[in-house]
């Protein structure tokens, strides 16, 4: 396709017109392979933006990113291959406890996870932070491993879904990135990549959510429900409050050790209730339950059985992590250079934990990324957080604050002491888990 031709389906999307699908895959093609400049590309997002796609031009342009590389190719087997993505939040770790998990409840679970940007944090970022664990595997080691061991959590190959990455830097550099069709195509081309039976969407909102309201949050569940069934995977989502961090544990490598917290059942609640909600709804899916219900006590009673716990040490051994090492990290109180705690000013109860504000000082901390070349420093982060609901006293910790010196740890106690609410009466309860989206 010339830069000629392609100027002209600009034009047509500019002006609100549908694109073919036989267009969208010959255009998709065509800037993967390198012949559409990136300023050209980025005129069509922007276009794409402001005019957004319809179904039939989101699914066209879903698969042309999915073809545009390498997929996973799994041998015949009984057990369903299924995966879980999160549009991502303050401390969501869900990821880490609910692969082995999956795994010991008869799936292959083929996850293809990201690295974070800005204050939310990327499943990469944190297993980075466990001693020798490899996330950049071949697509025959990936293959391989879901075989044998029933999970892996990598990256994607530098042969899967190129499209994506090139188009997602572009989105990242023109401002075009909050585009419900470019990110349901974004999420589910990776994920379909995986050739899975079934999907469960972790649709987040709130302050530190990609989606500030739960209205919005809807509409990008209901299109990736949609379209992930239109093509083949049995796909659900559930809308979930990020206004509050997950669990009592931000930055990377102290949510690897709240996960195993939850592995060996002495995690938070509410990290647990997720865990346990998406596996639930995974096996309603591939109907190995017949009731939700049932469904959720499977699921825990699996997770209470300590098996998740040694198949999460089976899969960071088949992926070169030392588990000495990663055992003896577990544990040290903090791996930081120095701890500082955050009190509070007056007895009452927590009324409010603004998520936001403690993604903000983590990635300040080094934490997260400013560009996606920043470095990242998977030791600081913040623990011990105090959640709405609970009573304290003045002087009572409520959080603290793990960071590679003492100035860094100072100007982030001085910022999270706005992050909490102290009333004298207790403030509304919050629920986690909203909704589920069917269709």
């Amino acid at each position: 396709m010339s830069g000629v031709n392609f100027l002209s389906l600009v034009e047509a999307k500019r002006q609100g017109r549908t694109l073919d699908p036989l267009q969208i895959q010959e255009f998709i093609g065509a800037f993967t392979s390198g012949e559409i400049p990136d300023y050209q590309m980025a005129a069509m997002l922007m276009a794409v933006f402001f005019r957004g796609l319809d179904t039939a031009e989101t699914s066209a342009l879903t698969l042309a990113m999915r073809d545009s590389g390498d997929r996973l190719e799994f041998p015949a087997d009984s057990r369903p291959l299924v995966d879980k993505h999160s549009t991502g939040g303050i401390g969501d770790k869900v990821s880490l406890p609910l692969v082995p998990l999956l795994a010991c409840l008869g799936f292959r679970v083929p996850m293809i996870a990201g690295r974070g940007l800005g204050i939310t944090g990327g499943t990469l970022d944190k297993l980075d932070s466990i001693p020798g664990f490899q996330t950049r595997l071949s697509k025959q080691a990936i293959v391989a491993q879901v075989q044998k061991t029933g999970c892996v959590i990598c990256g994607q190959t530098e042969h899967m879904v190129p499209a994506d990455g090139k188009l997602y830097a572009l989105r990242d550099a023109t401002g075009t990135v909050p585009s419900i069709p470019l990110i349901t195509a974004s999420i589910l081309s990776k994920k379909l990549a995986e050739n899975l039976d079934a999907l469960v969407l972790d649709v987040k909102f709130g302050s530190a959510a990609f989606m500030p309201t739960r209205a919005e949050a809807r509409r990008l569940a209901r299109a990736m429900v949609a379209l992930g069934s239109r093509c083949g995977v049995n796909t659900r989502a559930i809308l979930t409050d990020m206004n509050l961090p997950l669990g009592r544990a931000a930055g990377n490598w102290l949510e690897v050790r709240e996960s195993v917290d939850c592995l060996e059942n002495r995690g938070p609640s509410d990290l647990r209730g997720l865990v346990v909600e998406c596996a639930a709804h995974l096996l309603i899916q591939t109907r190995k339950s017949k009731s939700i219900a049932l469904a959720r006590q499977t699921a825990a009673a699996s997770l209470d059985s300590g098996r998740p716990r040694q198949k999460w040490d089976e899969m960071l051994v088949a992926q070169g992590a030392d588990l000495p090492a990663f055992n003896s990290k577990l544990d040290a109180d903090s791996t930081a250079a120095v701890v500082h705690t955050v009190k509070a000013g007056k007895k009452g109860c927590i009324t409010a934990c603004d998520a936001r504000i403690i993604g903000e000082v983590i990635r300040d901390l080094g934490g997260g990324r400013m560009t996606r070349d920043s470095a990242i420093n998977g030791e600081v982060g913040i623990d011990q957080i105090v959640r709405p609901g609970e009573f304290v006293e003045k002087g009572s910790v409520l959080c603290r604050v793990h960071a590679a010196g003492s100035p860094q740890a100072d100007a982030a106690v001085e910022r999270l002491e706005s992050a909490f609410g102290i009333s004298t009466r207790p403030g509304p309860k919050v629920e986690r888990i909203l909704k589920t989206v069917f269709r």
